[in-house]
């Protein structure tokens, strides 16, 4: 399989160093990759604190690892220059979790997409341009006359989100890497936005990489799924697979925390009391399972290793012990994505 963006053994640690002690690891020895032959959209969801956007900023380019490489059609990130960046910047895309932040606010909206525009050469007249800017504006549910001319602040948070959609459209990127792309928007646009994605990953070819803590827009838009934990992955596989049979005891408490949707009904099987809140805990663990504080099933072997990931069915790994012995199928490559420990199986 060809990988259009892959990173490789990839750890990402914050301070540290002489007299700061061991820092804090915000990803531990992640390997993964979008395959770059079949368009896919592959969320990776987690709580906060999970790593979710530190595994963003790392694709595209934006810090770099503590150890392990990022590559992008085969080529490390930190080390290709001049054109090659330019045609990495173009092709991998980012839509950001505050679509205030990514407008100068002196500017009107105009500058956000007449500036691709102009730095890669997308047009060759200014008609041409405003031609261009209209389209990518239609395509993403915006009326040009609405929008363009505008200030950021004259425009609520659904519509500069749809405009950083609209801006990545100009582009026709590879790969588009949304940080939760909805969760500063209204209910109400969220799916609007959600479907701008979906659409172009249908009528375009883009792969996406939906980053999230939203298991519902995850099961809505996604074809696969990766879940974090503490900086590793503890399940990956089919979205509906993972979500509708999860497998490892954490993404088990996630998905028993979508509330119903008879409104009458109470939340989901499982008192999260039972296993602590919904915010990343630490735990004094060396070398064993990072969830094994909030875990029922908790076994004496989870303190002294890390489980690999096991393949708990077709297609769908859970890092966890209690699939060591289930697992008789052999290794299966997932669609779009490989996860951070090989697959084992009990015939390993």
């Amino acid at each position: 399989m060809s990988l259009l963006l892959e990173i490789k053994d990839v750890t990402k640690t914050y301070g540290g160093g002489f007299m700061r002690g061991e820092g804090n690891t915000a990803l531990d020895n992640i390997s993964f990759g979008i395959d770059g032959e079949k368009p896919s959209i592959t969320a990776v969801a987690g709580e906060s604190g999970s790593g979710k956007s530190t595994l963003a900023k790392l694709l595209l380019g934006f810090i770099k690892p503590t150890s392990g490489t990022v590559f992008y059609q085969g080529e490390d990130i930190s080390k290709i220059r001049g054109a090659s960046r330019q045609h990495f910047r173009r092709e991998v895309q980012a839509v950001l979790q505050d679509p205030y932040e990514a407008f100068n606010p002196f500017y009107k909206v105009d500058h956000v997409l007449n500036m691709p525009i102009a730095k890669y050469g997308l047009a060759n007249s200014r008609d041409e341009a405003r031609e261009m800017a209209e389209t990518a504006l239609r395509t993403v549910g915006l009326r040009p006359a609405d929008t363009l001319g505008r200030y950021p602040h004259q425009l609520s948070g659904g519509q500069r989100q749809r405009v950083m959609v609209a801006r990545t459209v100009l582009l026709k990127p590879k790969i588009i890497l949304a940080d939760e792309p909805v969760s500063m928007v209204d209910a109400s646009l969220r799916a609007t936005i959600l479907e701008s994605l979906l659409q172009l990953h249908q009528e375009q070819g883009i792969s996406i990489l939906y980053i999230t803590h939203d298991l519902n827009t995850a099961y809505q838009v996604a074809q696969n799924i990766m879940v974090l934990y503490r900086g590793s992955v503890v399940e990956t596989g089919s979205v509906e697979s993972v979500i509708e049979q999860p497998k490892h005891p954490y993404t088990q408490l996630l998905v028993s925390s979508i509330p119903a949707p008879n409104t009458e009904d109470r939340w989901r099987d499982q008192d999260l009391s039972e296993s602590g809140d919904m915010e990343v805990q630490s735990a004094d663990v060396t070398g064993g399972c990072k969830y094994i504080a909030r875990c029922p099933v908790a076994m004496p072997r989870c303190s002294q290793s890390l489980p690999p990931v096991y393949l708990a069915k077709e297609e769908h790994g859970a890092a966890c012990f209690l699939y060591e012995d289930e697992t008789e199928t052999t290794l299966a490559e997932l669609p779009s994505m490989y996860p951070q420990q090989e697959l084992v199986s009990s015939s390993s």
